[in-house]
C-alpha cells in the first residue's frame, strides 16, 4: 500500500463512480480527503463511510461548471485542512449526439465541465503547492480521448483536452516539483456504463483483451500510485487504465 499519510486530497466528481472508489482509496492510503460534488446526500453518504473505516473526510457541494461555486469550495478545502497536496479533476458530464445535431449548449456544457472544470480546479492549487514546492495533480481523461467515440464530439474533445491541458502545465510548473499526469480509463463499470444495454456491454467485452470491464477500483488503484512518492520522477504521462482495449 502507498503511503499517503499526512496528505491532503481533493477529489471532484466524489459522489459516485470513479471518483467515490478514488475517495475510498486515498482514505485508505492515510490521506485526508475532501470531496466534491453536486449531490450533498451522496458526499454526507461517503464521508460516513471514510470516517467509519478510520479516514478523515470533509465534503464540499461543488458544480465544477460554475466558477465561484470552485472558488469557495477550494477556499473552504483550505480553511479546513490549511494545504491541499493531491488535486483529482475526476468531475465529467456527457450530452451524446451525432456531431452534425449537437446543439451549441450541449458542446459548451460538457466543454465547461469536463476541461474548463479542471483548469480552473488547478489554478486554485496552484498558488498553495507551489508555495510548499510539492504536489499531485491528476486528470481524470478516458480512452475515447485517445481512440475517438463515434457520437461523443464534445465528450472526446473534452478528455483529448485534459491530456494536453496536463501536459502543458506539467512543463510550466516541473520546477516546483509539482507532477501533473492523467488517467485514462476504459470502459468502467460505473453510473454513465450502467445505462448501456447489455447488449452493448458484451460487444464491448469482446474488444477488451482482458475479457473485462474495469472498476472504479482499478482506476483507484492508479490514481494512488500517481498520488504517492513512488511517483515522483512520473510527470506530463498518460496512464492507460483499460484492460488493452487501446495500446499507444
Amino acid at each position: 500500500m502507498f503511503n499517503l499519510k499526512d496528505k491532503v486530497a481533493v477529489v471532484t466528481g466524489a459522489s459516485q463512480g470513479i471518483g467515490r472508489d478514488t475517495a475510498h482509496a486515498l482514505a485508505e492510503a492515510g490521506a485526508k480527503v475532501a470531496v466534491a460534488a453536486r449531490n450533498e446526500e451522496k458526499l454526507a453518504e461517503l464521508v460516513q463511510e471514510i470516517i467509519a473505516k478510520g479516514g478523515e473526510a470533509f465534503a464540499v457541494k461543488m458544480d465544477v461548471a460554475d466558477i465561484d461555486q470552485i472558488k469557495s469550495g477550494f477556499k473552504s478545502i483550505l480553511e479546513k485542512f490549511g494545504k491541499i497536496d493531491i488535486l483529482v479533476n475526476n468531475a465529467a458530464i456527457t450530452r451524446d449526439g451525432l456531431a452534425m445535431r449537437m446543439k451549441p449548449d450541449d458542446w459548451d456544457a460538457v466543454i465547461r465541465t469536463n476541461l474548463t472544470g479542471a483548469h480552473i480546479c488547478i489554478q486554485q492549487v496552484l498558488p498553495p503547492m507551489m508555495k510548499a514546492r510539492a504536489g499531485r495533480i491528476i486528470n481524470i481523461s478516458s480512452v475515447v480521448a485517445e481512440s475517438g467515440n463515434a457520437g461523443q464530439a464534445n465528450y472526446v474533445a473534452s478528455k483529448a483536452g485534459l491530456i494536453g491541458l496536463t501536459k502543458a502545465i506539467a512543463i510550466e510548473i516541473a520546477s516546483r516539483n509539482i507532477t501533473v499526469n492523467a488517467v485514462a480509463p476504459g470502459f468502467v463499470e460505473s453510473p454513465m456504463t450502467a445505462v448501456l444495454p447489455d447488449k452493448v456491454k458484451e460487444e464491448l467485452k469482446v474488444r477488451i483483451p482482458l475479457g473485462r470491464m474495469g472498476t472504479g477500483k482499478d482506476v483507484a488503484a492508479s490514481i494512488v500510485f500517481l498520488a504517492s512518492d513512488e511517483a515522483a520522477y512520473i510527470t506530463g504521462h498518460v496512464l492507460d487504465v483499460n484492460g488493452g482495449m487501446y495500446l499507444a
